[in-house]
């Protein structure tokens, strides 16, 4: 497996053969790039994840049906305007946006994946969606997904786009996601495209376990969106790959995309890492961890460069319906400091802990003393731009 560089022209010299993209800006909310199409040019293997809120955006329940056969030829984004709470109206407007898409790029409709992330609660503003869907085929490029980063970002500072060689095959990876992020299920949005040839139950297996361990372990602000959508499409086109190297490089470049949206979270100054060991199951370490990575206590602490570790034992405490979690049993770590095994560690120096939380990224690590299962999960702290971009932002 080769891991590529961020350079613009590995993006447009090593993409996957046979995907093409359009992007452009419809005027959905503002002139900021809005509006990708990426198309693989044979009907590709693909799998999907989706969001299990109940109040879900009405592209959700079209794109599951669409991929339900294993799949897919195009993915159609827009950005600015989630399409949520939109009734039947927003349901009739999503399958007339694929139906456009579908004719103008001669393809199956049943092959498109839709989604849109934004605002809530408005209808999109269809005139222009539809003026821009027009002579669709004609502007597609080759390549072009860092573009396509571009144009699915919201509050994002910076798009996301990863890239790497397995064999002859390429992966790409793209995601958008900084505020109301604590995936159920799914992601943010994500989108991997390959030409590598895998089998589609071969693909769904490997793509649900990447998810579930990277972007299933990210939250921001705890809020799981009701657009959250990720999914992957293998054309085949550059033959087999060893699937060993393949999952490899489908996991690190899922945990690489999901520590780049916890980084990039609203307001975020510093990413944080938290891992939990020694406990009895994965299920267990996950909801610990969690519990410390989601306190809005442990969060302020560590934007406050407060060595406060009282906050990272209460958010374990917390955890009320795991019984067998005994105090006298657990080490806490900030970095590579121990400062509580079963009780305060009287020799600490606070200021070494209060040097170390300079740092823009800031590990914490707990031992439960229960088992041999480990789960490590990716947030951030919380600062004063996560209330003045939320305040300001119309949900």
């Amino acid at each position: 497996m080769q891991e590529l560089g961020k350079k613009e022209n590995d993006l447009q010299t090593m993409m996957p053969k046979g995907f093409y993209t359009c992007v452009k800006n419809l005027g959905i909310k503002d002139e900021t790039l809005d509006f990708t199409v990426i198309m693989s040019s044979t009907v590709a293997n693909a799998a999907a994840m989706f969001t299990q809120s109940k109040f879900c955006g009405a592209p959700i329940p079209i794109g599951k049906e669409n991929v339900a056969n294993g799949k897919l030829q195009c993915f159609v984004i827009n950005s600015k305007n989630a399409n949520v709470a939109t009734g039947e109206e927003g349901i009739r407007n999503v399958q007339e946006i694929v139906n456009l898409v579908a004719q103008e790029l001669a393809i199956a409709p049943e092959n498109i994946l839709p989604s849109s992330t934004g605002v809530i609660g408005h209808q999109l503003p269809m005139d222009k969606i539809k003026n821009g869907i027009i002579n669709l085929k004609e502007q597609l490029v080759e390549g072009g997904l860092e573009k396509s980063a571009q144009a699915i970002m919201t509050t994002d500072t910076y798009p996301k786009c990863k890239i790497c060689k397995v064999g002859n095959a390429t992966l790409v990876g793209i995601a958008k996601g900084s505020g109301m992020i604590e995936p159920n299920m799914a992601t943010m949005l994500s989108y991997f495209v390959t030409d590598a040839e895998i089998p589609a139950a071969t693909l769904q297996t490997i793509f649900k376990e990447a998810v579930n361990h990277s972007f299933n372990m990210v939250s921001v602000d705890t809020d799981t969106s009701t657009s959250d959508t990720v999914a992957i499409m293998a054309n085949g086109l550059a033959g087999k790959v060893d699937i060993k190297q393949f999952t490899e490089a489908l996991n690190n470049m899922s945990i690489d995309l999901a520590k780049e949206i916890a980084r990039d979270g609203e307001g975020a100054t510093k990413l944080v890492e938290v891992t939990v060991n020694a406990s009895s199951s994965f299920a267990q370490a996950k909801k610990v961890a969690k519990s410390i990575v989601n306190s809005p206590l442990v969060k302020t602490a560590i934007f406050g460069k407060d060595a406060n570790w009282g906050r990272i034992a209460m958010a374990i405490g917390k955890c009320e319906d795991e019984v067998d979690l005994n105090p006298e049993n657990i080490s806490i770590y900030f970095g590579e400091t121990l400062i509580y095994q079963g009780k305060p560690i009287d020799t600490v120096d606070l200021s070494v802990i209060q040097e170390y939380l300079e740092n823009s990224e800031i590990q914490i690590k707990v031992s439960l003393g229960l088992g041999k299962e480990e789960a490590t999960v990716w947030g951030c702290d919380l600062s004063y731009d996560y209330v003045k971009i939320n305040g300001s932002y119309t949900t």
